[in-house]
């Protein structure tokens, strides 16, 4: 049966999945996207779909692979997916989140770039069902006349409404009308394409919904947009980027990225459980589920999420070989085998446990060697004297104090 004639997977079981970890500005937008991307797959047809790459850095991390994520979900729908690569675009630069013109590449650097991102792609994409396409190849035989009809679909207004575009007028600094084109270029892309979707970061739902406008201004359905939030780095407050040492390479050894991820706030774990791995809708609403009733801990939910995210990029063995190097590592360094153990029933207050326990004299002490970084449990610094902790956990106050939690 060809891929034409074949039934798709069930809408509402494709709705869950693909609007998971989805972000829109507005509630208005995500019913408009909700209701068209339905009324598309009611359709039982492969969709086009599609998202761009502008060549620029050679390095990915995590964040630059939450939309490829959304990507593979739809191929694994047997979506028609397609990795464009800017190589047109990036010869401007994207000028979305930046207070200043983007330095242009050359086209050998951003060939050489192309390489690598496509590359470290199929760490996510399946290479077999990808198509890979250059923009370059539309964008570069335009003519003046066609750039003049195709400015004529904007106006200044709308670009200057642009939150970085605002801010850079009213500062007074140059906004080059180049910048103004790559909005309209990426329309292009998705008019040439005849796209049903598009996908992006939230940072890119100008561009997006350019898109849109100039399908409807040529007689042609508009594209859905489908946005992803911009993923918080390991500190669980700034984007990832590598200039602020947030982040997570996805070419970086198997235990350095899995010692990485155990880094993150356990208020980011459910997030990059969405945005980073496979696991589904379902899977990750038990893992909430759990982490906020109390019967799965925070660290033990870090250590399946460094897992995955290793093996994702470095296999099945590597994952349990960092897991195990972790554990053995930075768990166990310098805990004792033996230790006195503590029966309770229940979880309970990090501090009210280490006073009964006669791990400190008093609630007093028991902050001040919380707040000096004097207390772990588990292997991990606690920051926070409130923490519950309970069977199965163990904990170390100052050097020499151990205990471990048994089940009473």
């Amino acid at each position: 049966m060809t891929a034409t004639t074949r039934r798709m997977a069930p809408v509402d079981e494709q709705m869950t999945v693909l609007m998971a970890g989805t972000e829109f500005g507005d509630p208005g937008t995500r019913q408009t996207m909700e209701r068209e991307l339905r009324a598309r797959l009611e359709e039982d047809r492969p969709l086009r779909v599609y998202c761009g790459f502008d060549p620029t850095k050679v390095d990915l991390h995590l964040g630059h692979t939450v939309p490829m994520r959304k990507l593979r979900q739809f191929q694994e729908f047997g979506h028609e997916v397609t990795f464009l690569v800017g190589s047109f675009t990036a010869l401007i630069g994207d000028p979305t989140g930046k207070d200043k013109t983007r330095p242009m590449l050359t086209p050998e650097e951003i060939a050489e770039n192309a390489q690598t991102y496509t590359d470290q792609a199929f760490h996510i994409l399946d290479r077999e069902s990808t198509r890979i396409m250059f923009n370059g190849d539309w964008l570069s035989k335009l003519t003046f006349a066609d750039v003049i009809r195709l400015t004529a679909n904007y106006t200044v207004a709308q670009f200057l409404r642009r939150e970085n575009f605002q801010k850079r007028y009213d500062g007074g600094d140059p906004i080059h009308v180049s910048e103004f084109l790559y909005a309209m270029m990426q329309a292009y892309d998705a008019m040439h394409m005849d796209t049903d979707v598009q996908i992006g970061g939230t940072d890119q739902t100008f561009n997006l919904l350019a898109g849109r406008q100039l399908q409807e201004a040529n007689g042609k359905r508009p594209q859905v947009c489908i946005t992803t939030p911009i993923l918080v780095g390991t500190d669980g407050h700034e984007k990832m980027s590598k200039s602020l040492g947030n982040y997570i390479g996805i070419t970086e050894p198997p235990n350095d990225m899995f010692g990485k991820a155990m880094s993150i706030p356990d208020e980011s774990i459910v997030e990059y459980f969405t945005l980073v791995t496979y696991l589904r809708p379902d899977e990750i609403e038990g893992i909430r589920v759990a982490l906020e009733d109390g019967s799965l801990r925070p660290i033990d939910a870090k250590k399946r999420l460094a897992r995955t995210i290793t093996a994702i990029f470095h296999g099945e063995a590597a994952g349990d070989a960092a897991l195990e190097y972790f554990e053995s590592t930075f768990q166990r360094r310098e805990t004792p085998d033996e230790m006195p153990e503590f029966a309770l029933d229940a979880p309970v207050p990090l501090v009210d446990l280490a006073v009964d326990a006669g791990l400190a004299g008093s609630k007093g002490e028991v902050r001040r060697l919380v707040q000096g970084g004097g207390v772990q449990v588990n292997g991990e610094k606690v920051d926070d004297p409130a923490t519950q902790v309970g069977p199965g956990d163990e904990l170390r106050v100052g050097r020499h104090r151990f205990l471990r939690l048994v089940q009473k």
